[in-house]
């Protein structure tokens, strides 16, 4: 698996929303996107 480091590329994945939608990363291209990881507690 290739390790991501601060400032590259992120690679494309699929994300479940809500209504059964799904948000691609790739549909986002040029715009700003703000990925934001949290450790659950459970």
């Amino acid at each position: 698996m290739h390790k991501i480091m601060i400032g590259d590329i992120a690679p494309n994945f699929n994300l479940g929303a809500q209504h059964e939608k799904v948000i691609q990363l790739e549909n986002l291209k040029g715009k700003i996107v703000v990925i934001f990881f949290v450790r659950s507690l459970f």
